[in-house]
């Protein structure tokens, strides 16, 4: 094909992609009809693929063709992307709403769970600052739970993660969620950037039980995706949630680790709110207690949801809510959160 008749072919897939979006009522077609027209088996990629055999005149004409129909396509996604999340936060409004007129009638008044609690408090927090919530499920497959995090079968970083697996009946490999992480996947999926936005929802784990580790425990991650995005931007998001969750005096620190799904990677954590770093019990006497892990998406990533990893940066962190309960509160064993002991819970 000449550059005038691939031109017609990009002009023909958008008029046609138009037609097709008008149709849809939710995100999940709204990131397959993203997938068909962008993704890596689009008309986009096939003729960005093979434009390097085109004839030299023919070249910047394709060029300027393709860059028209990428920026038309993602306009129209976002546009449709935002008119069904209004739609879908209404229905959730609608869904939620709760009648409070009716009364106890005599008895005693309950209160939410601490880790619901705690749960909304880091989400207020992190609205503040402009994120919005994602969700998914808890019942994932083993690709958005491993392979789309850069971390392929057989990986070693599977070893870290006691997974517990699970039979769907639909003959794909699923898993019981091991973190929030696959949420960000499909947020990915579901539009282009840019993204601001945090996941909260239980995790799942094949743990023994003891002081410090539960089967089922409760996370919180964040991701940021646009251009520009440095680990500078990390570290002040950071620094400013912590600051406003533990008070101005909260310093934090950033020290290197290995995650598969971000490069580079670090662990965060705070200074010790209970002894103000002079040393004591809870933060081992350093000074310091360790929170999550944090860092820079890695380009893997973003190929696996069709990203342009040399046109948008990215950074996630995450860390777990019962820990930063029992922080907050000074609880000693996870164990006593679940245990729906009455007279523990209404001390929070």
């Amino acid at each position: 094909m000449n550059a005038s008749e691939i031109s017609s072919k990009l002009e023909s897939a958008r008029d046609l992609a138009t037609e097709e979006l008008a149709q849809i009522t939710d995100s999940t077609s709204l990131a397959e009809l993203d997938n068909k027209y962008l993704g890596k088996t689009s008309i986009y990629s096939e003729i960005k693929r093979g434009a390097k055999d085109l004839a030299n005149e023919d070249k910047p004409i394709v060029g300027k063709a393709l860059n028209v129909y990428r920026e038309a396509m993602l306009e129209i996604i976002e546009k449709k992307s935002q008119e069904i999340q209004e739609k879908e936060n209404q229905v959730k409004y609608e869904s939620e709403r709760l009648d409070l007129s009716s009364g106890t009638h005599g008895r005693s008044h309950g209160h939410l769970h601490v880790v619901t609690q705690m749960k909304r408090e880091l989400e207020d927090i992190f609205f503040s600052m402009g994120y919005s919530l994602s969700e998914g499920p808890e019942v994932e497959t083993d690709w958005h739970n491993f392979q789309a995090l850069n971390v392929p079968p057989a990986h070693p970083a599977r070893a870290m993660q006691d997974t517990l697996y699970v039979d769907a009946g639909d003959g794909e490999q699923s898993v019981l969620r091991t973190h929030t992480s696959p949420v960000q996947i499909r947020r990915m999926l579901a539009g282009p950037p840019p993204i601001y936005t945090i996941a909260t929802g239980r995790v799942y784990r094949n743990e023994a039980i003891d002081a410090r580790h539960a089967a089922v425990f409760h996370q919180i991650e964040g991701l940021a995706v646009d251009t520009n995005i440095t680990l500078r931007d990390l570290r002040g998001t950071i620094e400013t949630f912590m600051k406003r969750f533990l008070g101005e005096s909260t310093r934090t620190r950033l020290i290197p680790s290995f995650f598969p799904f971000t490069e580079p990677s670090a662990e965060f954590g705070v200074s010790c709110p209970f002894c103000e770093m002079s040393g004591c019990r809870v933060c081992s006497h350093t000074g310091w207690i360790e929170l999550g892990g944090c860092g820079m998406v890695d380009p893997n990533v973003f190929e696996a949801v069709g990203y342009d990893a040399e046109q948008v940066q990215g950074f996630a962190f995450g860390f777990g809510i019962d820990r930063i309960a029992m922080l907050k509160y000074n609880i000693d064993e996870v164990r006593l959160i679940f245990d729906n002991d009455v007279r523990f819970l209404e001390q929070y």
